[in-house]
């Protein structure tokens, strides 16, 4: 009786510290991503000499490496270290993404942007690979009945620091104009990778329950042979791919079209995601009584008004406008994530769980990359258009193309019987 109670003390102190590393591990990450995503890299891009095209590309290539995942899922069968080989993938992945910042020193001026996305393009090819392990990891340090408040908490701490680390950054970008300001981004985001290499070792390789199938065909079959989970990807990956033709473009539509300054727009971003911080918190605590498909499909209303929004500014002040639309947007994309992370990690089988994973980062991973590409298509065509088109006019489109999506989303996304 005493050593069982020693054993389940254990075991709670464990799981205690487990998320306590998840957490920390986290903050680094978080800094660095900031500084290398959003606003900064459209930023950066720009100032290296993208086009619309370029960009849209380059949003979608994130997704579209997704499809190394069903690779991963398949080989992570016979990995018995799963903490080595996510320490190795993922490290590569931050200092990879954090070389482009060495482009303009090393690289001829014709050279940068084709340099950029091919080293972008490499470290989340690697960075997909560590996905599914972490996807499979995380999940069995954070215990069932837990996960939704805990990351709930966990993504409300983060993107407090994101939120600090955009503000600082604007600043720093609009007192540092061109490459100076981008030069002492790139020194942070260099410390960052570092410490967050270094917390990875605090990761556990706990055992790791594997596939009833030994053959990669019956392996791809199972989460095929599923046929509500089939249902929900491909809605989710319609949707995302029609969502992403003008979301991803919201920064560029901002810096380039409306010529707001780096500042405005990183304080726009601060309380879009101030926003979703807080809404973290409480998509947490719903999810402790409604099912993770409900949830996501509460989400998607909000993600469809935030496009609508942009039409405002045909007769509201710009800013009001801007403001409102990404406040839409970090409640909807905020809770999306979420629920979408703690519906594959929960409500599908565990020892099946990392192709279950892989497919499903694999059909939305390509579905994303198409929106951007055509997006970056649609925003480099319509250059001669009346302004209205490229501010608000294709913004709304979507949004109302979303719209009627929600009739579909109401009959996919319905709890199981």
């Amino acid at each position: 009786m005493f050593t069982a109670f020693r054993q389940q003390v254990s075991k709670f102190s464990n799981n205690r510290r487990y998320l306590w590393i998840a957490t920390v591990e986290g903050i680094p990450a978080t800094i660095m991503g900031t500084l290398l995503g959003g606003p900064f890299m459209t930023g950066y891009l720009l100032f290296l000499g993208a086009s619309s095209g370029q960009i849209g590309f380059v949003f979608a290539i994130t997704t579209f490496v997704n499809i190394v995942q069903i690779w991963m899922a398949y080989q992570i069968q016979t990995i018995k270290n799963r903490k080595l080989i996510y320490v190795i993938f993922a490290s590569l992945h931050r200092i990879l993404w954090a070389s482009t910042g060495l482009i303009p020193l090393v690289m001829a001026k014709e050279w940068w942007v084709l340099s950029y996305i091919i080293l972008f393009t490499v470290a989340f090819l690697v960075n997909s690979a560590a996905a599914v392990v972490w996807s499979t990891l995380i999940s069995d340090m954070v215990l069932g009945p837990i996960r939704g408040r805990y990351f709930g908490i966990r993504n409300t701490i983060l993107n407090a620091i994101g939120s600090l680390t955009l503000f600082i950054g604007g600043l720093i970008l609009d007192k540092y104009a061109g490459w100076s300001g981008f030069a002492i981004l790139y020194v942070v985001i260099g410390i960052c990778t570092v410490l967050n290499i270094i917390a990875f070792l605090g990761y556990p390789n706990l055992p790791f329950e594997k596939s009833t199938e030994s053959k990669f065909l019956l392996m791809l079959k199972k989460p095929l042979k599923d046929a509500s989970f089939m249902k929900a990807v491909y809605f989710i990956a319609g949707w995302l791919l029609i969502q992403t033709i003008t979301v991803p473009f919201f920064s560029y539509i901002m810096l380039k079209t409306l010529k707001i300054s780096y500042q405005q727009v990183s304080a726009i971003t601060v309380v879009q995601t101030v926003i979703m911080m807080m809404s973290f918190y409480v998509w947490g605590n719903l999810n402790a009584r409604y099912s993770n498909k409900r949830l996501l499909f509460w989400t998607l209303p909000l993600v469809a008004l935030s496009c609508l929004m942009w039409g405002g500014l045909a007769f509201l002040p710009t800013l009001f406008v801007l403001y409102a639309a990404h406040i839409l947007l970090g409640v909807g994309s905020g809770g999306f994530n979420q629920l979408a992370f703690n519906y594959l990690i929960g409500d599908t089988p565990k020892s099946e769980r990392s192709m279950f994973i892989a497919m499903y980062s694999a059909i939305t991973g390509f579905a994303t990359f198409l929106g951007p590409l055509l997006g970056g298509w649609i925003y480099g065509r319509v250059a001669g258009y009346p302004g209205w088109v490229e501010e608000y006019g294709i913004a709304v489109f979507i949004g109302v193309i979303l719209m009627f999506g929600l009739l579909i989303g109401r009959v996919v996304l319905r709890d199981d019987k």
